[in-house]
C-alpha cells in the first residue's frame, strides 16, 4: 500500500523558514522522481518543486527559484523541501506527489505576522 505522510507545517512569520517533510513507503522511492505541490487558501493545485531519481536534477516554480530547496534521501525514502524567506502567499497546504499523481494529507503552510 502506497503512503505519503506529509509533515514539518506550522505557523511562521514572513522571512522564517519551515523544512518540509515527506516519508514514502509502498513503492520503490529511489526510483522515481518526485515533486512538491501546494494549495492556496481558494486556489487550485500549485507546482513547486521536482527533484529527479537520483536527487542531482532539481527544477522550481518561478516564485520559489532560490528561497526554496528541494531534496531527498533514498535510504530514507523521504522527500523534503527547505523553505526560506516565506511570504505570505507561500501559505497553503503543501503536499508530496508521486509520478501517478498521488498525494499525502498535506501539511499546513500559514506565513503571517
Amino acid at each position: 500500500q502506497v503512503q505519503l505522510v506529509e509533515s514539518g507545517g506550522g505557523l511562521v512569520q514572513p522571512g522564517g523558514s519551515l523544512r518540509l517533510s515527506c516519508a514514502v513507503s509502498g513503492f520503490t522511492f529511489s526510483g522515481y522522481a518526485m515533486k512538491w505541490v501546494r494549495r492556496a487558501p481558494g486556489k487550485g493545485v500549485e507546482w513547486v518543486s521536482t527533484i529527479n531519481s537520483g536527487g542531482d536534477i532539481t527544477t522550481y516554480a518561478g516564485s520559489m527559484k532560490g528561497r526554496f530547496t528541494i531534496s531527498r534521501d533514498n535510504a530514507e525514502n523521504t522527500l523534503y523541501l527547505q523553505m526560506n524567506s516565506l511570504k505570505p502567499d507561500d501559505t497553503g497546504v503543501y503536499y508530496c506527489e508521486d509520478p501517478y499523481g498521488r498525494r499525502g494529507q498535506g501539511t499546513q503552510v500559514t506565513v503571517s505576522s
